[in-house]
């Protein structure tokens, strides 16, 4: 098993910045690949960012590419989320989620968080 709790969402403007915070715990965190993902209400699950359980390789959705930055540190078992240029449309609930293969992260990951609200104004 592999737990994940997720911080950091709350309300900002548009333009603003907002740093998302997911501990991990149950196993070796630097065995599992980690993502997030987001839901807005009425609209299906968006992949937002992967990383590789080392860290070398990172992937993003296209509505976020050079805006959002996902980071880990195994030391920590902790993965974040830089958000910067934030939009109205980047309005919703973000959730922090893991899997042994990279792959299955972007697609349908094992474990999931309990997810935190990230909300932008106009």
């Amino acid at each position: 098993q592999v737990q994940l709790v997720e911080s950091g969402g709350g309300l900002v403007q548009a333009g603003g910045s907002l740093r998302l915070s997911c501990a991990a715990s149950g196993r070796t965190f630097s065995n599992y690949a980690m993502g997030w993902f987001r839901q807005a209400p009425g609209k299906e699950r968006e992949f937002v960012a992967g990383i590789r359980r080392s860290g070398d390789i990172t992937s993003y959705g296209d509505s976020v590419k050079g805006r959002f930055t996902i980071s880990r540190d195994n030391a920590k078992n902790m993965v974040y989320l830089q958000m910067n240029s934030l939009k109205p449309e980047d309005t919703a609930v973000y959730y922090c989620a893991s899997d042994i293969e990279y792959s299955a992260v972007r697609r349908s990951p094992r474990y999931w968080g309990q997810g935190t609200q990230v909300t932008v104004s106009s």
